[in-house]
């Protein structure tokens, strides 16, 4: 088995005690980030429901930079602008079972300074 497989079950496994533990309500839906080498994604998820309230994505949204920092940081406030519009301040975050760091991070920060509470 290639590390790369392997490395992406690891997440899996992850990412399930995480949704474990959390999800999406009418007050507060689930923030939920996936990433992949090239692109970004967000979605704004009321798990009650079964609906996304909002996306954003690099592929999506035509943005220039792809799978980096500067994207991540521009999904996050695109997200959170889209959330707020939505009359949605307050979520939950789900990181899907990536490390809270580069651009995981990236784009916590851009949607909490955008408006978002978590």
């Amino acid at each position: 088995m290639s590390l790369n497989i392997q490395r992406n079950l690891i997440r899996t496994r992850v990412h399930n005690r995480i949704r474990a533990k959390i999800s999406g309500t009418d007050e507060r839906p689930r923030l939920n980030v996936y990433r992949s080498l090239n692109h970004i994604y967000a979605q704004v998820i009321d798990d009650a429901k079964g609906v996304t309230l909002v996306s954003a994505s690099t592929m999506a949204d035509k943005i220039a930079t792809g799978g980096n920092l500067a994207a991540a940081k521009e999904i996050g406030k695109l997200v959170a602008e889209r959330a707020v519009e939505k009359g949605v301040k307050k979520v939950v975050f789900d990181r899907g079972g990536y490390l809270y760091h580069g651009r995981i991070k990236a784009l916590a920060d851009a949607a909490r300074e955008a408006g978002l509470e978590f």
